[in-house]
């Protein structure tokens, strides 16, 4: 769906939009655009686009995922601060609405992106030299969580004002109805990586010392650069200036507003039903996620002790599963709709924390059952990632959707970082356990699902339709196969 983040306060006055759309305007230079986007541009795109999404994937496991759970835990974390850490990047998404009205104020989706994403890549740096001043210097290393949390917040600060601009570029220039299989793909290729780069950085960070927190720092350091260089293939990508009128993706005709009148128009939220109700399922949804999510691997590797060599190869797992499906999930998409694969297989994602309960360290848990319930959640997710993204991008307005992007981002936000700091002080209670946390997630997250229910989506299959359109679809691949 998902490297997103951002978050500001009481610095912001009314004069703060204003300035910061100035200095931003003399940084960004104006794109060199037509008003039509060839087939051609747009395959180089796409392919730029994949390559981008690859080499961020591997800076987001670096900063982010088992590798900074087991970090904060080797740093004597408690379950307390687990959930801030998991809540902060949602929380300051509350800044997203600003960073949709900046991006549209600027000249170059592409130039906006680059200056606030390669700032705040570049920011991790300060927690590399951080972990190598307390090493150097033999100096109590829990001193390290307040260096992790301010750079955590400040750059996730940063990456939510610019999250809702990179989703309004990929609408420009991915066609509409190709958005189900290219996002797949990309996907596929992102989860790839993640299959392949996790287990290898988590032996890496043991390997490279015997401090396995210096160990983090170094695989940090190559988590950085691979995040630059990411950036560098968005060089490669169409540009988009938010300021003309929308593109026509390879010569098809889009509902078209002038620069003028996005500039005066304010979007009536409010007035948007079916927006709203896409937006309490998400809402609720992240919140129900989150009040359990963090706290899975925390239960690997603290209340079971397992190694963090083995938490990795269970997420590889789920990798696989996600990598081996992305491409269907994406196919079945575009066939069948994004909300009727949302109710579907949200009803199996709902299930899923309370089949965690009663898990000990027995032999069978620990290499049949655990590896298991990995596997489920890697062919789930993924299509809840897919579907939740594209649906946005369906039911958005044409002519302003970053701002719908932007404020779906915040609110849910919001919602998550409630959710990870709930399940954080719900774990801390006398007499709770995290099975009970488990248990509260899942009656959630089946009360998530009922939105989905009056939601409407362009060209989505009702209900009653999805077992034919699904055995047909199928019955078509496997003969193409053939």
């Amino acid at each position: 769906m998902i490297e997103q983040v951002g978050d500001f306060k009481e610095t912001l006055s009314l004069q703060t939009p204003d300035i910061l759309e100035q200095t931003i305007s003399q940084l960004v230079p104006p794109p060199k655009t037509d008003p039509k986007i060839s087939k051609q541009r747009i395959r180089s795109t796409l392919r730029a686009s994949t390559l981008d999404g690859v080499f961020a994937t591997i800076f987001s496991c670096t900063t982010g995922g088992v590798l900074l759970s087991n970090f904060f835990l080797e740093l004597g974390a408690t379950s307390w601060e687990i959930g801030i850490l998991s809540a902060i990047p949602m929380l300051v998404n509350l800044l997203q609405p600003l960073g949709a009205y900046l991006a549209d104020r600027t000249n170059s989706r592409h130039w906006y992106n680059l200056w606030i994403f390669g700032v705040s890549r570049l920011l991790w740096l300060v927690l590399v030299a951080a972990i190598a001043a307390a090493s150097w210097r033999n100096t109590d290393e829990h001193g390290l969580l307040e260096w992790t949390l301010a750079i955590v917040f400040i750059t996730s600060l940063l990456g939510s004002l610019a999250s809702a601009n990179w989703f309004s570029w990929m609408t420009a220039v991915v066609p509409h109805r190709l958005r189900g299989r290219y996002f797949g793909l990309r996907n596929s290729a992102t989860t790839l990586i993640t299959l392949l780069g996790v287990p290898l950085m988590g032996a890496g960070a043991g390997a490279w010392s015997a401090d396995p927190v210096v160990g983090y720092g170094v695989i940090l350091f190559f988590g950085v650069v691979a995040g630059m260089l990411s950036l560098g293939f968005q060089f490669l990508m169409v540009d988009v200036n938010p300021q003309a009128r929308p593109p026509q993706v390879g010569g098809g005709q889009v509902q078209q507003k002038t620069a003028e009148n996005n500039r005066n128009f304010v979007p009536s939220v409010l007035k948007d039903v079916n927006f709203l109700k896409f937006l309490a399922y998400f809402t609720l949804w992240t919140f129900a996620v989150n009040l359990s999510a963090p706290f899975f691997n925390i239960y690997l590797l603290k209340d079971l002790n397992l190694d963090v060599s083995l938490v990795t190869i269970y997420s590889s797992l789920s990798a696989g599963a996600n990598l081996l499906l992305l491409m269907f999930w994406g196919k079945l998409a575009d066939r069948l709709g994004n909300r009727p694969l949302l109710i579907a297989v949200g009803l199996l994602v709902a299930v899923t924390p309370v089949l965690w309960l009663g898990i000990g360290d027995r032999p069978i848990a620990l290499w049949l059952w655990l590896p298991l319930l990995h596997l489920l959640a890697g062919t789930t997710l993924g299509a809840i990632d897919l579907c939740t993204n594209n649906i946005q991008m369906e039911i958005a307005p044409i002519e302003h959707p970053s701002t719908y992007f932007a404020i779906a981002s915040a609110i849910s936000g919001v919602a998550g970082a409630c959710g990870t700091t709930t399940g954080g002080f719900l774990a801390e209670i006398p007499g709770m356990n995290l099975g009970g946390l488990f248990a509260i997630s899942t009656a959630v997250r089946l009360l998530a699902l009922l939105p989905l229910l009056f939601l409407r989506e362009p060209r989505s299959l009702r209900l009653r339709s999805i077992v034919p359109a699904f055995l047909f679809f199928n019955f078509n691949w496997e003969s193409r196969k053939h």
